[in-house]
């Protein structure tokens, strides 16, 4: 049975998706286009930026011009979660022991939702997002398409995850 508490915390898995789709949509835009001759609307352009965006608003030239900024795109993705964290495998005491699996906490309290995934060499190899709720064991959010599969994966693989 599905309690009103789990849609809720679907529901914030899905916002945290949809935001998350849309940063690596500006990351993947500002990597192919330069800003000249871009064909992005005002609306597109205001979404990417987090913007509210109101029938007729029109972007600037400076909103433009940032929204295009690749650098710009990947700290708006390196500030977004609230932590990022390792773990590694089994290993003989004393052995060297790289991390293993990853998790990107996204929001915490009721509901909480993360990314947790496998590392090949510090690399993220897959993305599953996960949410919960008070009391309740984490769950896969199953709702995603393959191009929000993609997104999570683009978007995991945004932090660095070996040693400091």
């Amino acid at each position: 049975m599905v309690t009103k508490t789990d849609n809720h915390a679907k529901e914030q898995a899905r916002a945290q998706l949809d935001s998350i789709v849309g940063m690596v949509k500006r990351l993947e835009h500002c990597q192919k286009c330069n800003g000249d001759d871009c064909t992005l609307t005002d609306a597109e352009i205001y979404e990417g930026m987090n913007l509210y965006y109101k029938e007729g608003d029109t972007a600037t030239e400076d909103e433009r011009r940032e929204y295009h900024d690749e650098e710009i795109a990947r700290q708006a993705i390196n500030e977004d979660p609230l932590c990022v964290e390792v773990r590694s495998d089994w290993h003989t005491p004393g052995e060297d022991n790289e991390a293993a699996e990853y998790t990107v906490l996204l929001c915490t309290g009721g509901p909480a939702v993360r990314i947790r995934g496998d590392l090949n060499r510090d690399e993220p190899e897959n993305a599953v997002l996960e949410y919960q709720d008070w009391f309740t064991p984490w769950e896969q959010y199953h709702n995603t398409t393959r191009d929000e599969g993609d997104a999570l994966l683009t978007y995991a693989r945004q932090f660095y995850f070996g040693e400091c």
